[in-house]
């Protein structure tokens, strides 16, 4: 085994968290090496359904709404300085989001749920609001609804965005700054080194580094427990379809169906808990053909190009977990399944956090010890 040489941070994964951490520190001045997995690894990216998202996120976890209006408010100027960075053009757009409801007990269902995660941050400023069937048609001039819309809540700042692109972006940006990112590198252990630091075993490679940020998604599971970083991990499968290039059709994006700079559609996402089961179903495809053509008719002659899915990584909570180890000071934990929404948070904040080696007070509730039964009975 040979060994290599030494860096300020070895950041684990690189998918859209280990990447934006990765480009964030770069950004401050730290030597950072990023080691990715496999082409075959599961890679909750492939997955992305692109939304920068914030309405109806947090529902009884006050602190994650606020996070993810937090990262939404960031957005904007990290989106334009890591596009005028990189010469990628992401694709990035926050004119509002749409969730449709269909049928007027789904509308009333949607409107006491949002008043209800209102209030649950009342500090902050009102995000959303109901649109009936007559204002949703006025705001969407020339697309036809399907008979079954009753409205949709509106968030006024929500978005979307190209996640490959983001991707690429990031890698391009973490690389300029000066970061190293290997492929095909999928580590297998960490281990402290005497007088400080951590030796982190990849791809039959040893790498050093004084501080080790595991983002591997569901990987950062086993990899946490070799540093004192237990967080409980499972996987969720989330099948797509997207469409032939259309002719502009949905001007705002919406949870379940948006369409793309390029004019294709994007119809999801399933929530199935199917273990680690990547497969595609027939079955999954026709709930989601469905719903959509409930609510954009016009999609019924469009061609379906791709199905696929990916699996999303899940804590029991959903929220995200941000922790350091206090057995081996310098190790730290970075793992959510909103990679994107929290995109700029990660490449900001987050990445000021891990360069001062403390995390901030308002990130206490992302602690990983809010699963220790023994902590909180």
């Amino acid at each position: 085994m040979t060994k290599l040489e030494s860096y300020d941070v070895i950041v684990i994964g690189a998918g859209m968290v280990g990447a934006a951490i990765a480009y964030g520190l770069a950004g401050r001045g730290r030597d950072v090496l990023v080691l990715d997995g496999a082409d075959t690894d599961y890679r909750a990216a492939k997955a992305n359904f692109g939304l920068v998202w914030v309405q109806g996120k947090g529902y009884d976890a006050p602190a994650y709404q606020k996070l993810s209006r937090h990262s939404v408010r960031l957005w904007p100027e990290f989106a334009l300085n890591l596009e005028h960075e990189t010469g990628v053009a992401l694709d990035y757009e926050n004119r509002g989001g749409l969730h449709f409801c269909l049928g007027e007990q789904e509308w009333a269902q949607r409107r006491a749920r949002l008043d209800a995660w209102h209030v649950q941050a009342a500090d902050e400023p009102p995000y959303t609001r109901m649109l009936d069937r007559e204002q949703l048609q006025a705001m969407l001039p020339g697309v036809r609804l399907g008979p079954d819309v009753s409205g949709a809540s509106l968030g006024k700042t929500d978005g979307h965005v190209n996640p490959l692109k983001l991707l690429i972006a990031l890698h391009k940006g973490l690389m300029r700054r000066g970061a190293t990112i290997l492929g095909n590198r999928p580590a297998t252990g960490i281990t402290a080194l005497t007088g400080g630091g951590f030796s982190v075993t990849a791809g039959g490679e040893r790498y050093e580094g004084a501080q080790v940020v595991i983002a591997a998604g569901l990987g950062s599971a086993s990899l946490g427990r070799m540093v004192g970083l237990d967080v409980p991990l499972r996987p969720q499968r989330g099948q797509l379809l997207v469409t032939e290039r259309l002719r502009p059709l949905l001007p705002l994006p919406a949870s379940g169906i948006r369409q793309t700079a390029e004019g294709t559609v994007m119809i999801g996402v399933t929530q199935e808990n199917v273990g680690y089961d990547l497969h595609t179903t027939s079955s999954a495809a026709a709930r989601m053909t469905h719903n959509a053509l409930r609510i954009l008719p016009d999609l019924a002659q469009a061609r379906l190009v791709r199905h696929w899915s990916c699996l999303r990584i899940l804590t029991p909570d959903g929220c995200p977990v941000y922790a350091g180890s206090i057995s081996h000071p310098g190790a730290w934990i970075a793992v959510c399944h909103s990679g994107v929404t929290l995109a700029a948070f990660h490449a900001g904040p987050l990445s000021d956090c891990l360069h001062d080696s403390t995390l901030t007070a308002n990130l206490d509730f992302f602690h990983h010890e809010r699963f220790d039964v023994s902590t909180t009975a």
